[in-house]
């Protein structure tokens, strides 16, 4: 199989988590699937350096904001296609069997269920309502991935060039051109974790909302953090 996949994470001082992620891409190396791994870090602090140099990513550095870091990796890949995935996000066993029938059947872009490791009742509830966010509103969010040709990311201009909201504002640059991709990949819950499902649910609800009604994405990202 030709290598023609390029995997493109946003990292910022992610070297302690991201060993998961990386495993589970391991798939797409054995398989031949994967071209190449770019990793697009904020400027970090940890050993990003280090670690790209050991497993043979190809290391881009420059401002922070993952919209930003996305897109600059996105200008980098040498792959027909692109594989965006959090630092934090995990994919499940036979996804590149997927991913390859995803691509042999249609020049959509494509996404994928999410879920989280975590087992808990609450888990499961944000989950599903995520995935029936995606269903009927077309509206995925970064941690369910984006596969996507690099000339259909051409077509429609990439990521844009925003702090946050990134993922709700390429969503809707595809419109119609986004469809599942029918596995689930696993997300951490270290965020929900820390700051309580119900009050990180709603303040991502809060945030998307204001966005759409214009509020300033570099204010919205200040409240974010």
């Amino acid at each position: 199989m030709p290598a023609f996949l390029s995997i493109v994470i946003p990292t910022l001082n992610s070297t302690k988590t991201i060993a998961p992620t990386l495993m589970s891409l391991s798939e797409g190396i054995t398989t031949g699937l994967i071209k190449e791994l770019i990793i697009s870090d904020g400027n970090s602090t940890d050993a990003i350096n280090e670690m790209c140099e050991e497993i043979g990513a190809i290391l881009i550095k420059g401002k922070r904001g993952r919209g930003i870091q996305l897109h600059r990796g996105a200008m980098q890949a040498k792959g027909e296609w692109i594989l965006f995935i959090h630092s934090d996000t995990m994919l499940p066993s036979g996804w590149t069997d997927a991913f390859l029938n995803h691509i042999k059947t249609g020049k959509n872009a494509g996404y994928c269920k999410l879920s989280f490791d975590d087992a808990s009742i609450k888990a499961k509830i944000i989950s599903a309502g995520a995935n029936l966010r995606s269903k009927y509103l077309k509206l995925p969010y970064g941690d369910q991935c984006l596969l996507i040709s690099k000339k259909l990311y051409k077509e429609i201009g990439g990521y844009p060039n925003l702090p946050i909201m990134e993922d709700v504002s390429i969503a809707k640059l595809l419109k119609h051109k986004l469809q599942l991709i029918p596995i689930d990949v696993k997300t951490s819950a270290r965020k929900y974790q820390n700051e309580g499902w119900i009050k990180r649910s709603i303040k991502n609800i809060i945030l998307v909302l204001k966005f759409k009604f214009g509020a300033d994405p570099e204010k919205l990202a200040k409240s974010y953090k």
